[in-house]
C-alpha cells in the first residue's frame, strides 16, 4: 500500500485544493476549445503551489490542453481507481501508490506504457520505484517520486559517547549502538514490528518476503537468507527498549524520541521534523544516514515507497494523457517536486538536485538500493492481516525462528494464492 510519509508535512501549504474531489471531466469547455484532461492526485502527495505551476507551464506548452486536476482521499482510493479504470468515463491520468499497480493492472483497465520507457530514462529509473510498475513484463506504472527510511540520530549523545561519525557497515553499527546503550540511554529505539525495516534486512542478507514460480507464489521468510535477517534485527533491537509487539505508530516513535534519551530511529527524515516539534531543544542536534549494509560504501537495501503515474485505457486522450505523465516524470518537475517536497526524484541521476539537504541526501543515497515488496495484486491482503509482524514478536519473544518463519511462510503463501 501506498506509505503516507510525513517528510513533506513542513513542506505543504495550507491553502485550498485546487479543484474538489470527483469525476473525470474529460472533453472541451466548448466546440473548439482546449481538450480537458483530468487527472487525479492524492491529497497531501504534492503542494497546491507546485501543481498550480505546473498546470500553468503545461498549458502554456500545450495550448490544446486545459487540466482539471483533483484532489482524492487516500481514504477508500482503492475502491475508487478500481471502480474508475473500469468504467468508460475514466480519469486520463492516475497517481497511484507504487505498491498498488500490480492490484490495478490486475483489473486490465491501464495502459501499458512499456514502449515509452526508453523515451522516459527508464534506465536511469529508482529500481524501487520501477519495478512495482512492471507486470509480466508490461510497464503499468510510471514512477513519480519515492521516499524511504534513514537513521536519524542525536548529534549530541554519539559525541558524549565518544562516536565522530555514522557507522559504515552493519557491523560497526551494531557496535556503535551498542556503546551507546548505557544506563538510562537507550542505543536504537526499535519497535519489536517494524517490518519495512525488517524487509530491508531480509533483502540486504539475499532473502526474500515471498516468490513467485510457474503462477504460484511461497512465503519465504524461513529461508536462511531471511533468517539471517531476523537475527540482524532481533541483535539491534536488543539494544534498546523498544516494545517487541507493536509497531512504530504505538506508542508514536518520534515522541519517544524526542525525550532526548534515545540515540537512533529508524524514520523518514521528515521525522525530524516531528520530533523537533515536540522538543525544541533538539532543533538543529539531529543528524542523518543511510542504513548501513553488509560493505563499506554501499547502502543497505531498503524498503522504497512513494507514488507511480497510471493512464487508465478508457481515457479518451491517450497521447495528451501520456504527454502529462512524460512531463510530470521528466527532469525539469522531477527537479521541482524534490526541491519542493523532499522527495526523492524518479531518476538516480537527479539525487544532485538534494545533496544540500541532509535528511533528503541520505535518502537519496539509500533509494539506489531500493526495493519494494511482492508484485502482486494480492499483497494488501497479506499487509490486512500481516502474519510478518506476529512472527517478529514471535521470534523476540523466544518462539523458535524456523518454526515461527514457517509458519507465517505458509499464511503468506495462502493469502497471496487466494
Amino acid at each position: 500500500m501506498k506509505v503516507r510519509f510525513i517528510a513533506a508535512a513542513g513542506a505543504l501549504a495550507a491553502a485550498t485544493a485546487l479543484t474538489a474531489c470527483g469525476g473525470s471531466s474529460s472533453g472541451s469547455d466548448a466546440a473548439g476549445g482546449p481538450e480537458k484532461l483530468t487527472v487525479w492526485i492524492m491529497k497531501d502527495s504534492v503542494s497546491d503551489a507546485y501543481l498550480a505551476r505546473f498546470k500553468k507551464d503545461f498549458e502554456q506548452q500545450h495550448k490544446d490542453t486545459a487540466l482539471d486536476i483533483q484532489i482524492q482521499e487516500w481514504d477508500g482510493i482503492g475502491e475508487k481507481v478500481t471502480a474508475a479504470l473500469a468504467s468508460k468515463d475514466a480519469p486520463d491520468v492516475i497517481e497511484v501508490g507504487n505498491t498498488q499497480v500490480a492490484q490495478y493492472a490486475a483489473s486490465g483497465g491501464v495502459t501499458d506504457l512499456g514502449g515509452k520507457v526508453g523515451e522516459l530514462k527508464g534506465e536511469d529509473w529508482l529500481p524501487g520505484l520501477a519495478e512495482p510498475g512492471k507486470v509480466d513484463g508490461k510497464q503499468y506504472g510510471i514512477p513519480w517520486y519515492a521516499a524511504n527510511r534513514v537513521v536519524i540520530y542525536n548529534k549530541d549523545l554519539f559525541t558524549k559517547a565518544g562516536i565522530t561519525g555514522p557507522p559504515k557497515t552493519r557491523d560497526e553499527w551494531l557496535q556503535i549502538t551498542g556503546k551507546l546503550n548505557k544506563g538510562t540511554r537507550q542505543g536504537i529505539y526499535l519497535p519489536g514490528q517494524n517490518w519495512y525495516t525488517l524487509a530491508g534486512f531480509i533483502w540486504e542478507d539475499g532473502g526474500e518476503l515471498a516468490e513467485e514460480s510457474g503462477g504460484t507464489w511461497k512465503g519465504t521468510l524461513d529461508s536462511p537468507e531471511a533468517l539471517s535477517g531476523m537475527d540482524f534485527y532481533r541483535s539491534l533491537q536488543a539494544l534498546g527498549k523498544g516494545p517487541k509487539d507493536s509497531d512504530e505508530a504505538k506508542p508514536p516513535q518520534a515522541d519517544v524520541f524526542a525525550k532526548g534519551d534515545v540515540a537512533q530511529i529508524i524514520s523518514v527524515p521528515g521525522g525530524a521534523k516531528i520530533v523537533e516539534q515536540a522538543n525544541p531543544a533538539l532543533a538543529g542536534k539531529l543528524g542523518f544516514f543511510p542504513i548501513p549494509g553488509r560493505t563499506a560504501g554501499k547502502p543497505g537495501a531498503t524498503f522504497t515507497g512513494g507514488s507511480d503515474l497510471i493512464v487508465p485505457a478508457a481515457s479518451a486522450h491517450q497521447d495528451a494523457a501520456y504527454q502529462v505523465v512524460k512531463a510530470l516524470a521528466g527532469e525539469k518537475w522531477q527537479t521541482d517536486l524534490a526541491r519542493t517536497m523532499s522527495y526523492v526524484p524518479n531518476r538516480t541521476s537527479l539525487a544532485k538536485v538534494i545533496e544540500n539537504n541532509e535528511g533528503t541526501a541520505a535518502m537519496a543515497a539509500a533509494a539506489a538500493q531500493g526495493r519494494a515488496t511482492p508484485n502482486s495484486p494480492q499483497w494488501a491482503a497479506v499487509e490486512a492481516s500481516n502474519p510478518i509482524k506476529q512472527y517478529m514478536t514471535a521470534v523476540l519473544t523466544g518462539s523458535d525462528p524456523k518454526k515461527a518463519a514457517k509458519d507465517a511462510s505458509e499464511s503468506i503463501g495462502k493469502t497471496l494464492n487466494s
